[in-house]
């Protein structure tokens, strides 16, 4: 766990949207922070602050709530669909050496088979791990790999005291050849043939008429 992911907190006592949009005006997040069977706490953080140690998933923050401190794991993070501000926080009670469990990232590393490209199936794995010690992604690495190679959850080595929660049968990664798509030829072959049609068409219509006469 970073060292420098401490936060001064307030603990607020004013809800509501009106509150909120005070509170966010002044550049700071409303949050709330429960678990462990404690009461929901309503509280305030820095902005920019918080908002540069939250870049990262799973992102464990050290509050500092009235002169003690309270270890807290990011849960979910609300935002303005247009402009991208943070709206809310919400957060959740550890304790030091405590198991959790947790998306991580996969992060897709090398290069397959030239021909051939890796696709990402599982964008993130569900491991349980202890609450101060969340990996930041988990590595999967794809060098040489050739068409046809799948890589599922049980293949993926996660790292030292993660377990793996995900259905081990899981499709993370999969390996194959892209489909060519030739897109010069096949219309101009479906216009001549269009054409000749029309022709035919034409021939026999007036083929029918100098019969009719």
């Amino acid at each position: 766990m970073d060292e420098d992911n401490k936060v001064v907190a307030e603990l607020r006592e004013s809800f509501g949207k009106g509150a909120a949009r005070k509170i966010r005006a002044l550049d700071k997040i409303p949050a709330v922070l429960y678990g462990h069977g404690s009461e929901p706490k309503h509280l305030t953080l820095p902005g920019h602050e918080t908002a540069l140690l939250i870049r990262k998933a799973n992102a464990v923050l050290d509050l500092q709530i009235g002169g003690k401190s309270q270890l807290a794991l990011v849960k979910d993070v609300q935002k303005d669909p247009v402009r991208q501000l943070i709206e809310h926080i919400d957060l959740i009670v550890i304790k030091r050496g405590e198991k959790v469990q947790v998306e991580v990232p996969v992060h897709v590393e090398g290069e397959p088979v030239s021909g051939t490209i890796a696709d990402l199936d599982a964008h993130t794995l569900l491991l349980e791990v202890e609450a101060t010690h969340i990996p930041e992604n988990v590595p999967v690495s794809v060098e040489g790999l050739e068409e046809g190679t799948q890589v599922l959850a049980k293949d993926v080595e996660l790292p030292k005291g993660a377990t793996l929660v995900s259905d081990e049968e899981m499709l993370v990664v999969n390996v194959h050849v892209p489909q060519k798509v030739d897109l010069g030829e096949e219309p101009e072959a479906a216009e001549g043939e269009a054409a000749e049609a029309a022709a035919e068409g034409e021939a026999e219509e007036a083929a029918e008429g100098e019969s009719a006469e």
